[in-house]
């Protein structure tokens, strides 16, 4: 994960040659389009970073990490529905030995039943890199948290890159990357399932795919009674592109192949792909660097993910990747991303449709190209989008803006 590759972050993009097909998305007049980002005033505090942002019905709620002056974290969230503020912050959880970086950080879901289930990472055991997933839940909207349980079992090795999925019932099934293969001289992560009952009592976990990479965010998304998995693939021959796995109701399915690309690297790139989906169309963005070539790319599927169209170009000109999606109903979806703008970045919001019609892009706001900007998040709260990232500076904050479509 981040901690063995933190000098490969960086690496070079050289790679074989893109294979497969490829469409460059085109413009489109569609006038809702989106056309304007209006700041939202974002309670998160100065030293708060990483925020995410989980769907919940009527709106959204955002999560965040605090850095304290004793060097200790807390995790708070916030609620919104369209057009109010947000709710005054909750405070999840706070410790002094998590684990934390730019790019693994914690979560919240909402459940079926109205639960509150959150995520963060917590070290373990001696090893400098050994820390467990640790979940905890609420069944009064935040007020209190239960005590912090594992998916997984007590093993050394890194565990994170966590997707917390709804699933009826008020069941959740929690996807995350397992490093304890590298502490058993097998020296491969996998990608690992748990399914929690009503009762909060995890069962058995499972090996989705037993090699990937190491420290990519996986995605999750429910279509039906069925739900998709998207990750960074790693194959024997280094090749590190887009796998699926679909999980349908009586059966786990083998991983896909989203694109070949033939994206060659000895090392992590560190920028997972992202998922949504709208009934069962699903549409999935990534990065990739195959052929030497920086690109942000998106697939559609009509069908739940079991087929997806030939990918759209998104961006092809300086795109650092970090990206999300957010599927709409009738194959559209929003796509956001970071691209490298002279010696800084832009986060930036377009919308495409599966026909290839593109929308015109929308700078949200301009950020840095430091790893302490993180990753950007996107979300809906009834007729508008809600976008999340951390603003570099001495201290760091979460921001937040609306665009309406």
């Amino acid at each position: 994960m981040l901690s063995r590759l933190a000098v490969l972050v960086l690496a070079s993009l050289a790679g074989a040659a893109c294979s497969g097909d490829q469409r460059t998305a085109t413009p489109s007049p569609d006038p809702s389009a989106p056309a304007t980002a209006s700041p939202l005033d974002c309670p998160a505090p100065p030293g708060s970073q990483t925020p995410n942002l989980a769907s919940r019905p009527g709106g959204v709620l955002l999560s965040w990490v605090e850095v304290r002056p004793d060097g200790s974290r807390a995790l708070a969230f916030s609620s919104r529905r369209e057009g109010q503020p947000w709710s005054a912050p909750r405070q999840v959880a706070t410790g002094r030995d998590w684990f934390t970086n730019w790019a693994d950080f914690p979560s919240l879901a909402a459940l079926s039943d109205g639960t509150l289930v959150a995520h963060w990472l917590q070290k373990a055991g001696g090893g400098s890199y050994d820390y467990d997933v640790r979940l905890s839940r609420s069944t009064d909207q935040g007020l209190t948290w239960s005590p912090s349980v594992r998916p997984h079992r007590a093993t050394p090795g890194e565990h994170g890159f966590v997707s917390l999925l709804p699933r009826p019932g008020g069941r959740l099934d929690v996807i995350w990357l397992d490093g304890r293969g590298m502490k058993d001289g097998a020296g491969q992560t996998a990608l690992m399932r748990a399914t929690f009952g009503p009762d909060f009592e995890p069962g058995a976990e499972a090996a989705l795919d037993p090699r990937t990479c190491d420290c990519c965010q996986t995605a999750a998304v429910a279509v039906g009674e069925s739900a998709l998995v998207a990750y960074r693939d790693r194959s024997e021959g280094e090749l590190r592109d887009i796998a699926v796995v679909r999980l349908a109701s009586n059966r786990v399915d083998s991983p896909t192949d989203l694109s070949r690309e033939g994206w060659e690297m000895n090392g992590c790139p560190v920028n997972g792909p992202a998922a949504s989906a709208e009934g069962r169309d699903v549409a999935v963005a990534w990065f990739t660097g195959a052929g030497g070539r920086s690109l942000v790319r998106l697939a559609f599927s009509s069908d739940g993910g079991a087929r997806f169209g030939a990918p759209l170009t998104v961006s092809d000109a300086r795109p650092l990747g970090r990206v999300d999606v957010l599927a709409l109903a009738g194959g559209q979806a929003f796509v956001s991303w970071l691209e490298r703008v002279g010696e800084g970045a832009e986060l930036r919001l377009q919308r495409f449709g599966a026909d290839g019609a593109a929308g015109p892009a929308l700078t949200v706001a301009t950020t840095s190209l430091a790893r302490q900007s993180g990753f950007p998040r996107l979300e809906r709260a009834g007729r508008e989008l809600v976008l999340a990232w951390t603003e570099v500076g001495e201290p760091p904050r979460v921001r937040t803006a609306t665009v309406p479509f």
